[in-house]
């Protein structure tokens, strides 16, 4: 099923305003009234990019990453499903429980038992995407504090060391996004995760350093996004184990595949 460019930026819009009036359960219950579930079905391409990069750069979250693990495990969605998270351990993300003691109290996620195995493809692909998300939403705040803050009579973005971090940031980012865009198989998305969360992770720190001491504080949106960055990166795997997992599978290979045709 396509969509042309105009339904789809009515989509993005109706989505955005979504999320910025709601999150968690209610939010879950607001996507499934305008028809996440169908569109997961009918153009997963296109509703997994924009629902998952939205919950990104709103700060909103949902517990919409089990629909995706279900659905590519042949199951019904609407439950949950135990979710492998780095350091060999399971959590299990709630759909309408408070946050969750582990992992911060940021989500509503609980620790489980080991679970069955399940596909991680399409999960790692959409955790990509949230991570994709954070990063521009962080990069946003410190472009912004940049031109907005003023010192030894200039501001601070015409700084060359400001903006070498915002620079190298926004390269991170495009090319975790395009990596993304490449994913098709198990590989593919296994990168694409390690890279979305390696620029996740660069967006944190250069972001901080450009907004000094207001980006820790409990006012500032900046340790909002840091925090669930730190916490999507480890889901389904952490950017440092699967870039390991990466190059165990292709010295098993003994060969590395072409992933994106020029």
């Amino acid at each position: 099923m396509s969509v042309d460019i105009e339904s789809l930026q009515l989509l993005e819009e109706g989505l955005r305003k979504t999320m910025a009036g709601a999150s968690g359960g209610e939010l879950d219950a607001a996507l499934s009234d305008l028809g996440w579930l169908d569109m997961l079905d009918e153009m997963p391409d296109t509703a997994i990019p924009l629902v998952f990069r939205l919950l990104g750069e709103t700060g909103a979250h949902a517990p919409v990453l089990n629909d995706v693990v279900l659905r590519a495990a042949g199951h019904d969605s609407g439950g949950t499903v135990p979710l492998p998270y780095a350091g060999g351990s399971w959590v299990v993300w709630d759909r309408n429980g408070p946050p969750g003691p582990a992992l911060g109290g940021d989500l509503p996620i609980q620790r489980v038992a080991a679970g069955e195995p399940v596909p991680l493809a399409a999960g790692r692909r959409a955790l990509g995407w949230w991570l994709v998300g954070a990063g521009r939403a962080m990069l946003s705040l410190a472009r912004q504090h940049a031109v907005d803050r003023v010192q030894f009579g200039r501001p601070v973005a015409s700084f060359q060391a400001i903006r070498h971090r915002l620079a190298e940031t926004l390269v991170a980012i495009e090319g975790a996004e395009a990596t993304l865009l490449s994913a098709s198989d198990e590989l593919g998305c296994l990168l694409a995760k390690a890279a979305a969360g390696q620029a996740a992770l660069t967006a944190a720190r250069h972001c901080q350093q450009v907004l000094g001491g207001i980006g820790f504080t409990a006012e500032h949106e900046l340790h909002r996004h840091v925090k669930r960055v730190l916490v999507l990166d480890g889901l389904l795997g952490s950017t440092r184990e699967l870039t390991r997992e990466a190059g165990a599978i292709l010295r098993a290979n003994g060969s590395a595949p072409r992933l994106v045709h020029l």
